[in-house]
């Protein structure tokens, strides 16, 4: 595929996650090239060819497996039988997944949002930082990385990328406007859920999520408080163990 960057791009445009393959070695007699590449997305589309026939079906279906898990992965396929191909060639190839950085909606820029902003800005999230207070930008500093918007809460739903890369972490300046964001959060399709606050707060969302709006799972599904317990009570101390958390989710340990 002579067009794969280009191709590539508009993926990328379209926040649409997909998986690029390359082929790395070719030994023997074998249907593809060194170097040919083929782009797959979560639904099996492809854009390009590393050959065709049963062997590019499997690699197709290893593509897809590889951007659920969201790891680079290596692959290596001796033709024979089992792809139809008596040739006895050997492909070897990667497949990694693009445009798969996690999505992080951080709502509330006070001090401890502005913190974590600064904490994680060099990791893989992608962060956006939410704030309903008009003209709030102008009295804070943040990263030009950041992305910041102070768009009304009635817009969340269709301003939010929702799906399993997507992170959110409620700590606005309202506790009626985190309860709307929780509960809208718990309807929707997410990685992390994660709400600032005391347990008694958390008994109180629960509660009203159950009792007000029939969610029967209440605030399960929530991680509040937030963040890995080290002790520390300053936003920057906060921030730290917040952003511990996240990475310690992202990278699966």
């Amino acid at each position: 595929m002579q067009q794969w960057i280009s191709e590539l791009q508009k993926f990328e445009q379209q926040k649409t996650p997909v998986s690029l393959v390359t082929v790395t070695k070719c030994l023997g007699s074998t249907p593809c090239k060194i170097g040919a590449r083929m782009l797959v997305t979560a639904d099996g589309s492809i854009n390009g060819t590393i050959g065709g026939g049963k062997l590019e079906l499997n690699i197709i279906e290893e593509a897809i497996q590889v951007l659920k898990a969201n790891k680079i992965g290596q692959f290596s396929f001796t033709l024979g039988p089992e792809f139809e191909q008596c040739c006895g060639g050997k492909v070897e190839l990667i497949i990694e997944p693009m445009n798969q950085n996690p999505q992080l909606y951080l709502f509330g820029a006070g001090h401890i949002g502005i913190e974590l902003c600064t904490i994680l800005k060099d990791t893989p999230f992608h962060i956006t930082l939410l704030d309903t207070r008009k003209n709030w930008r102008e009295s804070i500093n943040i990263n030009p990385q950041i992305v910041y918007t102070d768009i009304d809460f009635d817009l969340y739903k269709q301003f939010i990328n929702w799906g399993s890369n997507c992170y959110i972490l409620i700590m606005t300046h309202d506790h009626i406007l985190d309860f709307e964001i929780t509960a809208l959060a718990i309807d929707s399709k997410t990685k992390y859920i994660g709400l600032i606050g005391s347990n008694t707060k958390k008994v109180k969302f629960n509660n009203k999520l159950i009792k007000d709006l029939g969610i029967k799972e209440g605030i399960k599904t929530v991680k509040c408080p937030v963040g890995l317990n080290i002790g520390g009570i300053t936003p920057n101390e906060i921030a730290i163990s917040v952003a511990a958390e996240l990475l310690q989710i992202h990278y699966g340990k």
